[in-house]
């Protein structure tokens, strides 16, 4: 049985993040103690802060960053953004977690991973690194439990496809003709801290995170325009229209998404 970490806090990397800020949270509601780290000192640092957690600045890719960072703590959440460091910092994070004797070590993947193996890879560098990310702790003998969400809600259509609808009446993203399961960050987050709190029959275990179902741009771009309050101009919109572009962002066709109901 592992020991309470209430104790000890709990190291969260990437906590300026939207899943590390939520898990922050929430592992402090749990009533654990929470070691937040992040790259620079901004105002969410004083936001985190502000729920009570100890914040300490530093970088994954630096040996003494992560020692400063890990010591003293049993239970980590490793989560970075997209990066082309990424597999030296989960390298380096995960070399000074064994020294350290961590009981557990959450590693934030991607649900792409899930199709690749040592025979099957992707043209995407980022979900290269990520899969190689995995094989490199699956070696290092660390407790480790790995989440693999698919794409995130927020960025799918806050970041990504806000542009588009603002502009050009266009829902257009990079997915063609194919589907996804966006997940709500929060979501993640509250899954992640659950095998935190008590991580023992997680370990060595992998988890696929997905939205509650999985459908086109046509349909997203029919919860959009039922979604529109009355007073939104997207839902006047007539000539709104899903425009599917590849991943090099080519247009492949374009149609109406269904109307409101």
């Amino acid at each position: 049985m592992m020991k309470s970490t209430h104790n000890s806090p709990i190291l969260v990397t990437g906590a300026a993040g939207a899943i590390g800020r939520n898990l922050t949270a929430m592992l402090l509601a749990k009533g654990h103690k929470v070691r937040a780290l992040v790259r620079r000192e901004v105002e969410r640092a004083d936001t985190l802060r502000g729920l009570g957690a100890e914040v300490v600045q530093g970088d994954l890719t630096e040996l003494a960053s992560m020692h400063r960072a890990i010591e003293g703590c049993a239970r980590i959440y490793f989560g970075m953004s997209v990066s082309a460091v990424y597999l030296e910092a989960t390298v380096n994070t995960g070399a000074v977690a064994g020294h350290h004797g961590v009981e557990a070590f959450v590693n934030m993947s991607q649900m792409t991973v899930t199709q690749m193996s040592i025979t099957e890879t992707t043209e995407s560098p980022q979900h290269k690194l990520y899969w190689l990310a995995e094989q490199a702790l699956s070696w290092s003998g660390l407790p480790v439990v790995t989440v693999r969400p698919t794409v995130f809600l927020e960025g799918f259509f806050l970041l990504l496809a806000a542009a588009s609808v603002r502009d050009a009446d266009e829902l257009a993203l990079p997915l063609g003709a194919g589907k996804t399961s966006p997940v709500s960050s929060v979501d993640v987050a509250r899954a992640v801290a659950a095998i935190l709190d008590d991580p023992a029959p997680h370990i060595g275990h992998i988890y696929d995170l997905t939205g509650p179902e999985s459908a086109d741009l046509d349909y997203y771009a029919g919860c959009l325009l039922r979604g529109a309050r009355p007073d939104n101009p997207l839902s006047r919109r007539a000539n709104f229209r899903v425009e599917r572009k590849t991943s090099a962002g080519r247009p492949v066709g374009a149609c109406r998404p269904p109307p409101p109901r």
